[in-house]
């Protein structure tokens, strides 16, 4: 199934990335010479989105600049400048800007490389393991091995049949969240509409038995620290990546 639309949480702070986010948002900021989003707008739309949604909030006139210019989907934006609504307020928020049904819901701060060509991306890969009937969400994970910029924490713990539990000794391989979701939006028919966490509903699923997720192919890098971007630029050039 081709999911058509999508939620970026790009309206953070990025104080992790000061002094650079002292002057622009976090998404903007320039790794492989191109800014952070731009990888998370490229996967969208090379899984056969057509809509996005994107939330701002720091340096919100230059994120609806830059949104405006980008050129391979239809982009909406989600506007917080009055009050940061987290994770889960945010995209219950950002979700009223889109049509009722299957999403993609993706971080802005994070991406991947290394797909094989001529294959099924990682989120069509993610869209079709989606099976509502079992799964309150599905979740693109990531063995820690395969990760740069990353703090070393394991996320969950992932079973042969995919399904996601908090990560303990035992509890499957351990694996880290690669900010990419899918997920029905009725999953929020009554989700708050204050500020709040989105772990609320992972935490949910799981004792549901409802939160499954699969591992992707290919490299992630998250960019939180200065360090981190150091980090995210050499992996970029040794594997010839850079723009």
């Amino acid at each position: 199934m081709t999911i058509k639309n999508a939620m970026v949480l790009a309206a953070g702070l990025g104080t992790r990335l000061r002094p650079i986010t002292d002057r622009m948002p976090k998404p903007l900021v320039q790794v492989g010479g191109r800014a952070m989003i731009d990888y998370a707008l490229d996967s969208l739309a090379d899984a056969g989105v057509t809509r996005a949604v994107v939330n701002v909030h720091h340096f919100a006139d230059q994120m609806e600049t830059h949104l405006a210019a980008y050129p391979r989907l239809d982009v909406a934006v989600s506007d917080e400048r009055d009050a940061l609504m987290n994770s889960g307020g945010g995209l219950v928020k950002g979700l009223t800007l889109i049509e009722p049904g299957r999403v993609f819901v993706m971080n802005a701060d994070l991406f991947w490389i290394g797909e094989n060509a001529g294959e099924k991306t990682n989120l069509q890969r993610l869209a079709e393991f989606f099976d509502p009937e079992r799964m309150d969400m599905a979740l693109l994970c990531v063995p820690i091995e395969n990760t740069t910029g990353h703090n070393g924490k394991k996320d969950f713990g992932l079973a042969a049949d995919g399904q996601l539990v908090r990560f303990t000794e035992g509890s499957g391989e351990a694996v880290v969240y690669a900010g990419a979701i899918v997920l029905d939006t009725s999953l929020f028919n009554d989700a708050p509409q204050d500020a709040f966490n989105l772990n609320i509903y992972f935490d949910r699923a799981i004792a549901a038995g409802r939160l499954y997720g699969i591992s992707l192919e290919g490299h992630w890098l998250t960019v939180g620290t200065p360090d981190a971007l150091v980090e995210a630029e050499a992996v970029l050039q040794q594997a010839g990546v850079n723009a």
